[in-house]
């Protein structure tokens, strides 16, 4: 029984991905209904934090529905190629975490409270001129939410909340802005 059971969730599963290659976000919608909970459950086995999980899922539907069309079922079942995507998108951010080493005592740590305001902050950071430097580059809405993130020690979603953005949105800027600041002080 279960593995009928199995067979018709995977032909479903492939179904809906046909769907999605010709523009169906309904499709999209089932299979994010039905696989969501076990593919962050797998996310989290790889990144062991919730919110890269969440972040690796969500990067996840977005490739799917981009690639739905490149699913070949002759190649293997659609649960499969759905995981690969997955598997891969946590490998990537886990990579990524791992290039962005951090100090246990952040920069302006003693100079930042709860109060200030990003512009702030970032006049406290003279000390860390190359630091500084590179925070300039970074687009102001984007620079903002490094500071409140890593200066004022804000999570992504109290930063989502603060500024009334999507939580996705916060941590794809804060983790974009983190690498600029990697290549530009690098």
């Amino acid at each position: 029984m279960a593995a009928k059971a199995a067979q018709s969730q995977g032909a479903d599963i492939e179904q809906a991905l046909a769907a999605c290659a010709g523009g169906d976000k309904n499709a999209l919608r089932r299979i994010y209904d039905q696989e969501c909970p076990r593919m962050i459950g797998v996310a989290q086995r790889i990144l062991r934090r919730r919110a890269l999980s969440e972040e690796a899922v969500q990067d996840s539907f977005i490739l799917i529905w981009r690639h739905a069309a490149r699913f070949d079922p002759q190649r293997g079942s659609g649960l499969t190629w759905i995981y690969a995507i997955l598997r891969n998108r946590s490998l990537s951010i886990l990579r990524d975490e791992r290039r962005v080493e951090t100090d246990e005592n952040p920069i302006a740590v003693e100079a930042a409270s709860e109060e200030d305001d990003p512009e702030t902050v970032m006049a406290k950071l003279s000390d860390a001129k190359a630091l500084r430097g590179c925070l300039e580059t970074l687009p102001v809405p984007r620079r903002n939410m490094v500071l409140l993130a890593f200066a004022q020690g804000l999570s992504h979603g109290e930063i989502a909340g603060r500024l009334g953005m999507p939580l996705g949105t916060v941590k794809s800027w804060i983790r974009r802005s983190l690498i600029a600041l990697k290549e530009c002080l690098g």
